[in-house]
């Protein structure tokens, strides 16, 4: 049994190694095809190497994992033995492709146009953050210093990481002395965000149906007969009338919604109505949701 479980921890470590090769390449390549050449900055240590590269022709990579010692240090209490040294290899990677695809493959930018390689830069540096992420490492940087900011200050960790960016992006227009290099670094921070939230936690594929209506037997029936939905009546207390009432809880897909929403409709129009995101259903009726 204990050779089973080594060998499961040996094939999962070895897994996450190359889901961290894979997202650190995919990463450097935003750097390497768009954001170094249009002196886009998404924020991070890697915006500060890049005011550098432009001041004094400092490599990216290399600048970014020097800036990165301290502050590894600094959280290495707060990440952990495994997801530090995971981090470390999230770091070097990431940091060497970048320096490897300029300086040695000599890639050439994909576009000139800043528009164009703000939204596929942060396309591509969201994809490979995400995947980084995906093998439980990080890349340093506002990661590690937002976690930093989370233990000694009130603001939580995303929020900390989001401010430090802002700080970041917002200083590059002064460097390159061009309002716009801000307004395009906000335009790939945005792109990416949303990209790494997609990969780690997918898209919203199905929505939580709460109906207040006082004819819930009939709705019910025809979520039922029509939708081949399941139903939950809810008790519940309405305070502003100071009644009773039944909640109708249900859980469709979003192709679902505007026959819903119809039902409801014809059913009770004076009826109340949330819909809110889900997740992640597990059941009878839904795909599961597949994860690395």
């Amino acid at each position: 049994m204990k050779n089973l479980f080594i060998k499961v921890n040996k094939k999962k470590f070895f897994l996450d190694l190359l889901v961290i090769i894979i997202g650190g390449f995919i990463s450097s390549l935003s750097y390497s095809l768009f954001l170094v050449h249009l002196n886009i900055v998404p924020g991070g240590v890697s915006g500060i190497s890049m005011f550098l590269n432009y001041l004094f022709k400092t490599p990216v990579g290399l600048v970014t994992f020097l800036l990165n010692i301290p502050i590894f240090f600094m959280g290495w209490k707060l990440l952990g033995r495994t997801f530090a040294l995971r981090t470390i290899l999230g770091l070097v990677l990431s940091t060497l492709f970048i320096d490897f695809q300029i300086y040695f493959l000599k890639l050439q930018p994909l576009t000139e146009n800043k528009l164009l390689g703000s939204i596929f830069g942060g396309i591509l540096l969201g994809a490979g953050l995400g995947i980084v992420f995906l093998g439980h490492a990080s890349t340093g940087g506002t990661d590690v210093v937002g976690q930093i900011v989370n233990k000694y200050t009130n603001f939580s960790t995303g929020m900390g990481i989001m401010l430090i960016d802002i700080i970041i992006i917002s200083i590059s227009g002064f460097v390159f002395k061009n309002i716009e290099a801000v307004l395009y670094g906000y335009l790939c921070l945005y792109i990416s965000t949303k990209i790494i939230d997609f990969i780690l936690e997918g898209s919203d594929y199905v929505k939580g149906v709460y109906i207040i209506s006082s004819k819930e037997k009939e709705i019910s029936e025809a979520i039922l007969s029509e939708m081949n939905r399941g139903v939950t009546l809810l008790k519940g207390v309405s305070v502003y009338r100071n009644i009773d009432v039944n909640v109708i809880f249900s859980v469709v897909t979003k192709k679902e919604i505007p026959i819903l929403r119809r039902i409801v409709k014809e059913l009770d129009p004076d009826s109340f109505v949330i819909i809110t995101q889900v997740h992640e259903v597990l059941g009878k009726g839904f795909r599961k949701r597949q994860w690395i």
